[in-house]
């Protein structure tokens, strides 16, 4: 049986663009965006768990979130794990909600965040040419087993890097793309 699978390649290097799409959401751009607080990891009830299953976050306004916490016991711990997420903000405790305004983003805010957005695409290459890699590697073995000819292998190994090319340029797009937006341009 032939290891090479095409179609899990694929669904693997677009994972990659996805969770890079992800990434890249979190990244504040001077506008509320609820996906903002997704990596806020708040540690409530002895075990580490993500904001939006403790709270429910809303945008009112374009430039202030809402964190309506569920139990009111969670408030100081929300409001720490907020704190201390590096995004920048700093809860305003109202009862059981707390209020984060967004502030202006400064220029050096803008490329620390450029220089982020720039880290998660790298990422999502690294993962794209190691799904690259294990394709390469699965073609090797089944020529090795006799299942697939040299040129086979070769016009499959072919494939494999025009879809790893283009994923990358896709990685790239929405990269720039986010910079752009972060930098204002």
């Amino acid at each position: 049986m032939a290891q090479y699978n095409k179609s899990d390649l694929e669904r693997r290097m677009a994972g990659a663009i996805e969770a890079l799409k992800g990434d890249l959401t979190g990244l504040r751009t001077g506008r509320a965006n609820v996906q903002l607080l997704d990596p806020v990891m708040v540690t409530v009830y002895g075990a580490n768990m993500p904001l939006n299953q403790v709270a429910t976050v809303s945008a009112p306004e374009p430039r202030m979130l809402s964190v309506q916490v569920w139990d009111k016991t969670n408030v100081g711990p929300c409001d720490k794990a907020i704190r201390s997420a590096g995004l920048g903000l700093n809860p305003i405790v109202d009862g059981q909600t707390l209020r984060l305004p967004i502030p202006d983003l400064t220029e050096e805010r803008r490329k620390e965040l450029a220089k982020l957005a720039s880290k998660y695409a790298e990422g999502a290459r690294v993962a794209v040419r190691n799904v690259r890699r294990d394709g390469m590697d699965s073609l090797k073995t089944d020529e090795k087993k006799g299942e697939i000819s040299e040129d086979e292998r070769k016009r499959l190994e072919t494939e494999v890097q025009k879809l790893t090319d283009s994923t990358i340029a896709d990685i790239d797009a929405a990269a720039s793309a986010k910079e752009k937006e972060i930098l204002g341009q």
